[in-house]
């Protein structure tokens, strides 16, 4: 009997591999920074205490949980990929604006304004990076091309966690907000490649695989 020839798998595509990378250096670009915020509003910031500190992480998550449903439900509305493209641009740019408002902070406010622009980014990020990199995944490719992102995302913050202790302690937090700039433009940067590769109508079955983690 002739043997059956096997199927070759479909190579990760150029959309996927430009995406996974755009995260690393965004989530690597945060990862400097993560650890040692708390530090930096106690040490750098005008009354900054435990209080302050909390009051930031709460408004990011409550801005950007708040935000991101009408953003996403927004998108959903056209089945073409090009707002979610400008969506994407226009949340990660957003990104940038944080860290240079932590180099000139002062006063708690300062901070406050800074994480609700970083929410606001995110919130338009999140749901169109899991929109276009969702129907963009080979088939059969899925839990590859999320594992892939994932890793990514871990080594990209672990690692940059472990450099920004340093560069803080010895350099100060000057250097280490310009870093994070630096790399959430990168980030931008990378995504203008895939540009032409959005898609101006999308099929109706193409649905999402596998959250990312």
């Amino acid at each position: 009997m002739p043997k059956k020839k096997k199927k070759k798998r479909k190579s990760i595509n150029k959309v996927v591999k430009i995406m996974i990378f755009s995260d690393l250096f965004l989530n690597s670009g945060w990862g400097l920074i993560g650890p040692i915020l708390a530090i930096f509003v106690v040490n750098n910031i005008q009354g900054g205490n435990a209080r302050v500190v909390g009051i930031a992480v709460g408004i990011y998550f409550l801005v950007k949980s708040i935000l991101q449903v009408p953003v996403a439900h927004y998108l959903d509305l056209n089945h073409g990929e090009k707002d979610d493209y400008a969506a994407l641009l226009i949340g990660t740019f957003l990104t940038v604006i944080t860290p240079i408002i932590f180099i000139f902070a002062t006063i708690s406010w300062h901070i406050y304004i800074a994480q609700i622009i970083h929410a606001l980014g995110m919130a338009m990020a999140v749901p169109s990076w899991y929109a276009i990199f969702g129907r963009h995944i080979p088939k059969n490719r899925a839990a590859l091309c999320w594992g892939l992102d994932s890793s990514a995302m871990g080594l990209g913050a672990g690692i940059a966690g472990i450099i920004g202790g340093v560069v803080a302690n010895k350099f100060g937090f000057f250097p280490l907000f310009s870093g994070v700039a630096i790399l959430n433009i990168i980030a931008v940067l990378l995504l203008l490649f895939i540009m032409k590769d959005i898609l101006p109508k999308v099929p109706r079955q193409k649905i999402f695989l596998l959250p990312k983690t």
